[in-house]
């Protein structure tokens, strides 16, 4: 599976800016990719102003992704905010290229920022299946729970969308390669670039990591789309030479 994934700079609270900036670079993607991959509140910047930027699942950023996915043969997935019954969600959306949508609500909100406060958190696990890959879509803070992540799905890749800032990229990087690790699977992180309008500045660092942790696409702090081939016999091969996703603990998430 081909997969190209946007390293961007955020306009702050603009969600029209944020498509456009978008389109235009999916638009452009040359070779063509299977799977294309954007930050974590990708239209707005992470904000705690969610009455601001919110939209529901039958909204103009959602129909733009259809659009677009449509258009382009490929599936799309990032996060946004959406809001629904009341409630405010920093929901991962998964994109395929027939217009289908399936979504992920972030279940470990970001305490430090007061996410907890304005944002309802998810509940459960999503994985995706696209072209016989199994998907587990994360995002941001939930890369320090990896009792969440465990891979007792036979999951193939791993996502984490994300606002990590410069001060923290250290810990992205360990935790990252952490899961590829533990989890025997391809893990993608993307994140952002420049500065939101708390002064927050963020220095990228997106990545694709292989089973045994080795790079495919190098930690960089440039804006750029990185696109790079999974290779899914490969990683079932090792996984199934090594074999200890089978000796793992039973255990059951509350």
């Amino acid at each position: 599976m081909t997969i190209s994934i946007i390293q961007s700079p955020l306009s702050w609270e603009n969600p029209v800016a944020n498509r456009l900036y978008f389109e235009e670079k999916i638009n452009d993607l040359l070779p063509a990719s299977d799977l294309v991959i954007l930050p974590e509140m990708f239209t707005s910047g992470f904000t705690m102003n969610p009455k601001s930027v919110a939209e529901t699942m039958t909204g103009a950023t959602i129909q733009w992704l259809q659009n677009l996915a449509l258009k382009n043969n490929l599936a799309i997935t990032g996060s946004l905010v959406i809001e629904e019954n009341k409630n405010y969600y920093n929901r991962m959306v998964f994109v395929f290229p027939n217009g289908t949508v399936e979504y992920y609500d972030k279940r470990h909100l970001f305490t430090l920022a007061g996410e907890h406060q304005t944002y309802q958190s998810g509940t459960s696990k999503t994985i995706v299946t696209y072209k016989e890959w199994k998907i587990c879509l994360q995002i941001c803070y939930d890369l320090r729970f990896p009792v969440f992540a465990r891979n007792v799905e036979s999951y193939d890749l791993l996502i984490y969308v994300a606002n990590w800032p410069k001060v923290r990229i250290n810990a992205w990087d360990i935790l990252l390669k952490a899961r590829a690790v533990e989890n025997l699977c391809y893990v993608v992180g993307v994140n952002r670039i420049g500065a939101d309008d708390n002064n927050h500045q963020y220095t990228g660092h997106s990545q694709v990591i292989d089973e045994l942790g080795d790079y495919l696409v190098k930690p960089l702090e440039i804006e750029g789309i990185f696109t790079t081939i999974l290779n899914k016999n490969k990683m079932l091969e090792t996984r199934s030479k090594l074999n200890f996703l089978n000796d793992g603990d039973a255990f059951k998430l509350v």
